[in-house]
């Protein structure tokens, strides 16, 4: 589905920060049992006082700089009141007059410029559970550190949306400040087309990079077919619909006031230095140093330097082997297996020390690239030594043209559809033969070798 700057899209992201207790209080934040992580601060009973997580100040203010944002000199808190059963003070502790970070941005991948316009520190309430005809209210997460990334409207598709946050994401694993597997990352989208005046609508809740590309085509088409109102609605995943929440505040309607139980806290240049200095090389500056020092390819060295622990693995084998097959074989198999097997790297027993091994016997032809692919899915399982098990097994290239003949023949033999096609100029008949011999033997045959011996016979 294309769309065009008839679509205007912003998001607001709430990344959940990888503290080990909340905000303002010292609750933990990874508690199972419903409403056990809760204390007079965090669910505001009268006389308590919160005390600010430095932790949780530190990790936004390292993805506000790794997001190129100016780091504020000051933080002050306001409360941001409304009325809300999941909200049990009647008001959320968040920044609004001046956020941590602002004027930051994120490049897509075809140079367009996607501006943040701040990025802030805020709780996040309590979780209301449907059960039936019930409402059941959790606590454990008010309280729960949150950093807010506020986009311009500067998306005009579901898919620049959906790339946007990607990349996003893909920053906040290199940080280390948002746990992938026990964080929570919710998208609110601001929708508004062309066809209705650009009247704003606001779609909450959106969890996930492919689920904001779906929500929002669903949105686009909805405002394309009724009527529009400056409104607030959810997205129902399950159903795939938004449904209508409330009319939309304006900032006005949520009373903001200065919190008067925390200080206007001081930002010294030396913090914001140290904080800087912690910021690993990014994905993007990763691929780009490969392909400038190692000339590996630029979709190769992109996917990698994806994922933090695979572009490790691929450093560490790319000082010993040829870093460009080392990235072709990376990115081809190791990411693969990852993705069919849904595996982090830590889950597999994947050890640079093997795949070096296993990569230098594909290059210097001891090997055939099947055979590699048939080893490196037991590496991704088991710790052995490639050599040892190329030999126990009998794995050794073949490239013995009196050794691949009859099974050459007999390929020819078995298969006269494809020799007959072969000989009217059919290209594919040829890889198909070639596919019957590698068969045949295993996959240890010598691919050059058969096509060669293939082409002689069929003469």
């Amino acid at each position: 589905m294309h769309f065009t700057e008839n679509v205007i899209i912003g998001l607001e992201i709430h990344v959940q920060l990888n503290t080990q207790t909340k905000l303002f209080c010292s609750c933990p934040t990874n508690a199972s049992e419903p409403n056990t992580a809760i204390c007079p601060t965090c669910l505001g009973h009268p006389g308590s006082k919160p005390v600010l997580n430095e932790k949780a100040l530190e990790f936004a203010a390292k993805l506000a700089l790794a997001l190129g944002c100016t780091i504020a000199p000051t933080v002050t808190f306001s409360r941001k009141t409304y009325f809300y059963p999941d909200l049990p003070k009647n008001f959320q502790t968040t920044q609004y007059e001046v956020p941590l970070g602002s004027n930051g941005a994120i490049v897509l991948d075809n140079g367009k410029v996607i501006h943040i316009q701040r990025v802030h520190v805020e709780e996040d309430p309590g979780a209301l559970i449907h059960e039936a005809a019930s409402v059941l209210i959790d606590y454990n997460r008010s309280g729960i550190p949150l950093c807010e990334i506020v986009t311009a409207p500067d998306m005009n598709s579901p898919a620049e949306a959906r790339e946007f946050l990607k990349k996003l994401l893909n920053i906040l694993g290199y940080l280390g400040v948002y746990d992938v597997n026990n964080g929570v990352v919710k998208a609110d989208a601001n929708i508004s087309i062309k066809e209705r005046n650009y009247t704003r609508v606001e779609l909450k809740n959106i969890t996930g990079f492919k689920e904001i590309e779906r929500a929002l085509q669903y949105e686009i088409e909805r405002q394309k077919q009724n009527e529009v109102k400056l409104e607030t609605r959810g997205w129902n995943a399950e159903k795939g619909v938004s449904i209508f929440m409330r009319s939309k505040e304006t900032e006005e309607d949520y009373g903001y006031i200065v919190e008067p139980d925390l200080p206007v806290f001081e930002i010294s240049s030396e913090w914001v230095r140290s904080v800087q200095q912690s910021i690993p090389e990014l994905a993007e500056q990763r691929a780009a140093r490969w392909i400038k020092d190692l000339s590996v390819d630029k979709d190769d060295a992109r996917i990698i330097a994806a994922n933090l622990d695979v572009a490790v693995l691929f450093e560490t084998i790319a000082k010993q082997c040829e870093p460009i097959f080392s990235a072709r074989w990376v990115r081809r198999e190791v990411l693969r297996i990852l993705n069919d097997e849904r595996k982090e790297l830590k889950e597999t027993a994947f050890e640079s020390s093997s795949l070096i091994k296993l990569f230098k016997l594909i290059l210097e032809k001891k090997i055939t690239d099947r055979i590699g692919q048939r080893i490196i899915e037991q590496l991704a399982t088991k710790k052995f030594l490639p050599a040892a098990y190329v030999k126990e097994n009998n794995l050794a290239m073949v490239a013995d043209e009196g050794a691949l003949k009859n099974a050459c023949k007999n390929a020819i033999k078995n298969n006269p559809k494809a020799v007959e096609d072969y000989k009217k100029g059919e290209e594919k008949s040829l890889m198909f033969l070639i596919g019957q011999v590698m068969r045949a033997t295993k996959g240890t045959a010598a691919p050059n070798v058969v096509k060669e011996l293939l082409k002689g016979l069929l003469k």
